[in-house]
């Protein structure tokens, strides 16, 4: 076997053996297998349950915009499941746990209590201080699947 290897100004050949060129190969650790990811098994979303009335599901959650300057702010949305009725959109440059928890004591005020609460697997949705609130209230938060997102597209 010849092989050619270009230089700047020169040309040299070589005649080297396959067997030579696979030791060096195989001693640069070139040989190594790359092993392909493996992919997580994922089970099959459960179906959401349809609410047959107003005030039963709710869902909430967060979105993010920008403004001309570059500022980022956020808008954390309540929304009935029944008719798509918007029951709050708070907008802010920081949303917190308990600005959330006043906006929902606020809305169970004006439009009487309810069961289910629908979020998404969000920080601000799954810490203590929300779940803490839910429990107080009696209202259970259903978190979509993780991994799910047509599930956090129904919001």
């Amino acid at each position: 076997m010849v092989f050619v290897i270009y230089t700047c100004c020169n040309v040299k050949e070589f005649t080297w053996s396959y067997k030579r060129i696979y030791r060096i190969y195989k001693e640069s650790e070139l040989n190594l297998r790359i092993k392909p990811r493996k992919r997580l098994a994922r089970d099959k979303p459960v179906a959401l349950v349809v609410p047959l009335g107003t005030n039963q599901i709710r869902s909430i959650d967060f979105m993010h915009d920008q403004l001309a300057d570059g500022r980022s702010i956020r808008l954390f949305n309540v929304i009935d499941d029944f008719n798509r009725e918007a029951f709050d959109i708070e907008v802010d440059f920081s949303l917190l746990a308990p600005r959330v928890i006043r906006a929902l004591d606020q809305i169970i005020a004006w439009r009487g209590k309810l069961s289910v609460i629908r979020a998404d697997n969000g920080p601000e949705l799954i810490g203590g201080l929300l779940l803490a609130w839910a429990a107080e209230q009696h209202i259970h938060i259903q978190h979509f699947q993780p991994g799910k997102l047509q599930q956090n597209a129904h919001i």
